[in-house]
């Protein structure tokens, strides 16, 4: 009977310590799913110690681990999730893998988790521009190396961010204030709700005073990222849901952030209002104004979002109302978070971003709003890009100086205040790769140090390179939708070309231009334009300029001339049939010097140009004297020829 009895006493604690792990799983998912990160992740992690190996922990325990930005943590339980080695985890978390790889420095391992990624969701706007920026560290270390940053003395050992220009001062958001009260603890992070604090600026640009703002826009609730009218009587700042400065939430027990407007009254901040847009089912925060402050661009995660949050803008009308928020579209926001923006004077759009090509965790990126829709969305780089998280960007493009927060280690706290001088600009302008190879066209060789040029639809070099010595070229050229031509030349070849088409999105790579050898020098009394195939060099009517069109057939002249510089040439001009003998005889003379004085100035020395007017006697047409011809037929009697004469 004691052996029966022990069994069942063994029972009975068998059952009690699982219903108590069971108990600890069910309060941990609770609290997760309440946002309540910080006791979740200990939960989880007392479990998984305990032996608990089950998917969903390792889910909750990365994801809990990267909202708080803690990405070596969420690392680490992202890949003891793929190490079930189970077919069905969602993509989602390949990304977030990928990227708290990078937050490690393993851009090789996060890439190659990045192209699983794009094999399972190959539409998605992050797969997209993965595989347009292959090249996208070398692209980010371009636009590297701009910045002087320096940690802040305001800064505390908890988390400061979101900095504002206030006239001389800094406004910035702050979670310094005491955690000893657990109701002034948030659960998300364990950490204190934030306050807004003014920092304020001696004439040297040092921080002398940092004061709590009144409280009337600090309540027991989080307050962060303002942004102020041109003249500082405006004020715009984001706020926890709240209901008589309490936090109030939705029904899945959650209090989104709402953007506020507070007006100044007699050097106090009054008339806090609500915007329009905000909503109790989801977040709107982190406000901007452009320079005239009739626009208002800020995040959201509302209807109509792409990923966890986008940037959108609104119309601020003159009576102080709002228009309709519009989504700043797929160009900007990805599936991921595009948060903080902030928009200079002249309409340069910064935010932050996980979304987009980077560095880890959230990075600042730039883009022209001028050309939003067609404009490159570009990595300002390191060292204000790292690693960590990078977000919360402001500049005064006068002075080049600025502010932005990170949670990098060497800081004070969780999250730091940095101030930087901009070194250099950032080039915005779009740019497009064109990439291919030149190749002899009848054995195939990959032809060495020939020249690429890349023409737009208006004969305007735009780009300009060489083959390496695998034959190979790889150039920039304006991104602008359009038609555009390659043309490589080489010594004893004739030039090659090819056409192709800027469409947004793609680059031109793998082009083909194929070279023909040339034939060697051209006998006397050969014309030089019938000989390399090149439209004949025509003149306006009543004119002797060289023209935009002609000056690409004289290239292929020049070309001829230095590959064969024993050649010499007599430069014939002729005129057609209006106007008289006299005159037209003048005339074809200063084009026929026109036209040698370009030969000389493209480098060919003088003693092998001679030149010559012929006036109207040599018509390639019957339009002469009192026949009625077209401006067209006219015009093929105004040219200029290239005759060999030795």
């Amino acid at each position: 009977m004691k052996k029966v009895k022990y069994i069942f006493c063994g029972l009975a604690v068998i059952t009690c310590i699982a219903n108590a792990q069971e108990r600890k799983l069910e309060k941990a998912a609770a609290n997760f799913s309440n946002f309540a990160f910080a006791p979740a992740i200990q939960s989880y992690e007392d479990l998984v110690a305990k032996g608990y190996t089950e998917e969903q922990i390792f889910k909750n325990l990365g994801n809990a681990n990267y909202y708080n930005a803690q990405y070596a943590e969420a690392s680490e339980w992202y890949g003891k999730l793929f190490e079930l080695d189970k077919a069905d985890i969602d993509p989602e978390y390949m990304y977030r893998y990928a990227q708290t790889l990078k937050s490690l420095g393993k851009y090789e391992a996060s890439d190659s988790w990045m192209n699983k990624f794009k094999e399972a969701r190959a539409n998605d706007q992050r797969a997209v521009q993965f595989s347009k920026n292959l090249d996208y560290l070398e692209r980010i270390e371009a636009n590297s190396g701009r910045y002087e940053i320096q940690n802040l003395g305001i800064n505390s050992a908890v988390s400061d961010f979101a900095p504002s220009f206030y006239g001389n001062d800094v406004i910035f958001s702050t979670a310094r204030d005491s955690g000893s009260i657990s109701k002034n603890i948030h659960k998300w992070n364990n950490g204190s709700f934030l306050n807004l604090y003014k920092a304020t600026q001696d004439e040297q640009g040092n921080f002398i005073t940092v004061d709590k703002l009144s409280r009337k826009l600090n309540k027991k609730t989080h307050e962060s990222s303002t942004a102020f009218t041109k003249d500082g009587q405006t004020m715009y700042f984001t706020r926890n849901n709240s209901n008589n400065g309490k936090f109030s939430r939705d029904e899945e027990g959650v209090s989104r952030l709402k953007l506020y407007r507070a007006t100044l009254v007699d050097d106090e901040w009054k008339n806090i209002e609500e915007l329009p847009f905000n909503d109790d089912s989801y977040s709107v925060a982190h406000p901007a104004l452009n320079k005239d402050g009739s626009k208002l661009y800020f995040a959201s995660d509302m209807p109509g979002t792409t990923g966890e949050s986008d940037i959108y803008v609104v119309d601020i009308n003159a009576d102080g109302s709002f228009g309709a928020p519009q989504n700043l579209g797929s160009n900007i926001n990805t599936e991921a978070r595009e948060t903080f923006p902030f928009v200079t004077d002249s309409d340069v759009l910064y935010f932050s971003s996980d979304g987009h090509p980077g560095l880890g965790g959230l990075d600042v990126f730039a883009v022209d709003l001028k050309d939003m829709e067609s404009g490159t969305v570009i990595n300002v780089g390191r060292p204000l890009n790292g690693e960590e998280d990078d977000f919360s960007y402001i500049l005064n493009e006068e002075t080049k100086k600025g502010f932005f927060a990170s949670n990098r280690a060497g800081g004070q706290g969780g999250d730091d205040i940095y101030s930087f001088v901009e070194t250099r600009a950032l080039d915005l302008k779009c740019h497009t790769l064109i990439a291919g190879t030149v190749i002899d066209e009848e054995t195939g060789e990959l032809l060495a140090h020939a020249v690429v040029k890349v023409y737009d639809n208006e004969n305007n070099v735009v780009s300009t390179s060489k083959t390496d010595a695998n034959g190979a070229f790889n150039m920039e050229a304006d991104c602008k939708e359009g038609n555009y031509k390659i043309v490589a030349s080489k010594s004893d070849y004739d030039d090659g070309n090819k056409a192709f088409a800027v469409i947004k999105d793609k680059e031109a790579t793998d082009m083909e231009v194929m070279l023909v050898k040339a034939v060697k020098s051209a006998p006397v009394g050969t014309d030089l334009a019938k000989y390399l195939g090149i439209e004949p060099i025509y003149f306006d009517f009543d004119k002797y300029l060289i023209r935009d069109d002609a000056k690409i057939s004289i290239e292929k002249v020049l070309a001829y001339l230095n590959e064969f510089p024993e050649v010499k040439v007599q430069v014939r001009s002729h005129t057609d049939a209006r106007a008289n003998d006299a005159y037209n005889m003048q005339l074809s003379a200063k084009r026929a010097k026109a036209t040698a004085a370009y030969l000389v100035e493209q480098g060919i020395d003088e003693s092998r140009i001679s030149y010559k007017g012929f006036g109207e006697s040599q018509l390639t047409n019957n339009c002469g004297n009192g026949v009625p011809c077209s401006k067209e037929q006219h015009q093929m009697n105004r040219r200029s020829e290239f005759i060999v004469v030795e």
